[in-house]
């Protein structure tokens, strides 16, 4: 078997058990063990518990950033555009982010709780300008924060339907009059 594709077991299995019994809760041996791998087999893949976290949660920050670079790279987006786009990046990475939430402590560890408040301070500039009122500020919490639980919180509503809901809701909290592209 190829390195890549061990590599990728290990990462599915460790998604698997951290996100039934937690991050904390799960060793590097257990992990092992659920392949049917020896723990210094593991450790020739990543390093440690922190490596092998980080590599699942890479691919989503990276990603994120790449996004929100994108928008702040125009001139002038659309909020719908801006939030149709958030809406998208939060269900495509719903499950990882389901279980870094769950994981407060390791969120913080990692660094990653930083990152996305500074992600929604980004947001928000687009939204309102450089200087949003405490009020826009708020406001933004609420639509970005929301549009991120909406899609963990209804993981079997059809993504069409949670997409425009989700959307249409952003765009109230935002007090913006736009709603979601038919």
């Amino acid at each position: 078997m190829a390195k890549s594709d061990t590599k990728q077991r290990i990462l599915r299995t460790a998604r698997e058990l951290f996100a039934t019994k937690g991050v904390q809760q799960t060793s590097l041996q257990e992990i092992a063990d659920r392949l049917g791998i020896t723990k210094p087999a593991l450790y020739y893949h990543f390093s440690s518990r922190e490596d092998l976290i980080r590599s699942i949660v890479t691919p989503l920050l990276d990603d994120g950033e790449q996004f929100i670079a994108r928008m702040e790279a125009r001139a002038d987006v659309p909020p719908l555009e801006l939030i149709e786009g958030f809406f998208d990046f939060h269900h495509r990475h719903r499950t990882d982010m389901l279980m870094l939430l769950t994981e407060l402590t390791t969120l913080a560890e990692l660094g990653l709780i930083d990152v996305v408040l500074t992600w929604r301070a980004r947001l928000t500039r687009l939204v309102f300008g450089s200087e949003p009122t405490l009020e826009q500020q708020a406001r933004a919490v609420l639509a970005f924060g929301g549009m991120q639980d909406c899609t963990m919180q209804f993981p079997d509503a059809p993504v069409d339907e949670l997409r425009t809901a989700t959307v249409t809701a952003a765009c109230a909290a935002l007090g913006l009059s736009v709603g979601p592209r038919t």
